[in-house]
C-alpha cells in the first residue's frame, strides 16, 4: 500500500509543470567613451550655467542697488538693503521738480535719432560702395579708413570744436550728431563685412534686368542687412545716449542739456559740493537708463542675428 502510495507522488511530481523562471536582471554595461562624453558635457552645462548665472548677479546687482536706493529716503539710500526699509515715492516726484527731465530727454532722443539715422545710413553707403564697386586703390582707401580708429578722439577734439565754432553751432545740439553724416570708421567695416557675404549674382541680376546702381543699393542690398543695420542703430543709440564729453564740450544752456550733462549738472548740484540730496541723483538716473533697456529688449533679437550673421559671412 505504502509502496502504491510512493509510486502516485511520484507521478504527480512529474506531472506538475516545471516552474516558469524569467531572463535574469541585465546587468549595468560599464560606461563607454560615449557615455563618459555624455557626462562630461552635462557637467560642462552646468558649470556654464553656474557660472553665466555669477556673471549676470554681479553685472545685475548695481542696477538693483540703484533701483532700491531710488526708493529710500535721504538718510538710507547707502544703507545697502536692497528691499527699502522705508519705502517712499517722494524722490520721483521731487526730481522732477528739481530738473527738467522732459526736456533733457526730449533733447537726447532728438540728436539719439538723428545721430543713429545718419550714421547707419552713411556708413552703409560708404560700406557698400567698397564690398560692391572694383576700383584701382579700394584696399589702400579702406585701409585708411580703418587707421582712422586708431586715432584717439582728443587729437580731433581741438580741431572739431574750431570748425562748429566757425559754423555758429557752438551751444546748439548739431555738433553732436551731424558728424555721424560722414559714417563710421567701425561701422563701415561691420557693414562691409555682411555685404560681402550677400550673393554678387543677385545684384548682377537686377542690373540686368534694368535697376540703378542706387536700385540694387537701397532695394535690394540694404532690406538684405536688416539684422546688421539694427546692430549699429542700436550700439550708436546706446553710445549717444551716454556720450558726456561732447554735451560737456558744446552745451552751454540747460535748455539745451541732454541727459548725461543734465545728470553732471545735479551732480553738482546735489552731489559732491552740492547739498548731498544722493537720493535726487539716484532717482534721476534709473529714470534716464530704463529708455536704454527697453531699447535693447525690444532689440535684442536683431543685435543676436545681426553680430552671429555677420560673423560668419565676414
Amino acid at each position: 500500500m505504502s509502496t502504491d502510495i510512493r509510486v502516485a507522488a511520484a507521478e504527480s511530481q512529474a506531472a506538475r509543470p516545471a516552474p516558469i523562471t524569467g531572463p535574469e536582471p541585465a546587468r549595468p554595461a560599464p560606461a563607454g567613451p560615449r557615455g563618459r562624453a555624455r557626462a562630461r558635457r552635462r557637467t560642462g552645462t552646468v558649470i556654464a550655467w553656474i557660472a553665466l548665472s555669477l556673471i549676470g548677479i554681479v553685472f545685475l546687482y548695481p542696477f538693483v542697488w540703484l533701483v532700491s536706493a531710488s526708493f529710500k529716503p535721504r538718510s538710507d539710500v547707502f544703507d545697502n538693503r536692497l528691499i527699502p526699509q522705508t519705502f517712499t515715492w517722494d524722490n520721483y516726484v521731487q526730481v522732477w521738480n528739481e530738473a527738467p527731465l522732459g526736456l533733457w530727454l526730449l533733447n537726447t532722443a532728438i540728436v539719439t535719432v538723428l545721430a543713429a539715422v545718419t550714421v547707419t545710413i552713411s556708413s552703409a553707403m560708404v560700406a557698400w560702395g567698397f564690398a560692391y564697386f572694383r576700383f584701382r586703390g579700394r584696399g589702400f582707401l579702406f585701409g585708411l579708413v580703418l587707421a582712422t580708429m586708431m586715432l584717439p578722439g582728443a587729437v580731433t577734439m581741438i580741431p572739431t570744436f574750431l570748425i562748429w565754432n566757425a559754423l555758429g553751432q557752438v551751444g546748439t545740439l548739431t555738433p553732436l550728431w551731424a558728424g555721424n553724416l560722414f559714417g563710421s570708421a567701425f561701422y563701415i567695416f561691420l557693414l562691409r563685412q555682411f555685404f560681402l557675404g550677400l550673393p554678387r549674382d543677385l545684384f548682377e541680376a537686377a542690373r540686368i534686368d534694368g535697376a540703378s546702381q542706387w536700385g540694387v543699393f537701397w532695394r535690394i542690398a540694404l532690406p538684405l542687412t536688416g539684422p546688421a543695420l539694427a546692430v549699429v542703430m542700436v550700439f550708436e543709440v546706446q553710445a549717444v545716449w551716454t556720450d558726456l564729453m561732447r554735451a560737456l564740450i558744446y552745451l552751454r544752456d540747460s535748455d539745451t542739456f541732454t541727459i548725461p550733462r543734465g545728470l553732471k549738472s545735479l551732480v553738482d548740484a546735489f552731489g559732491f559740493g552740492g547739498e548731498w540730496h544722493w537720493e535726487i541723483i539716484v532717482t534721476a538716473s534709473v529714470i534716464t537708463t530704463v529708455p536704454l533697456i527697453i531699447v535693447f529688449f525690444l532689440a535684442q533679437r536683431h543685435i543676436i542675428d545681426g553680430v552671429a550673421s555677420t560673423g560668419l559671412k565676414g
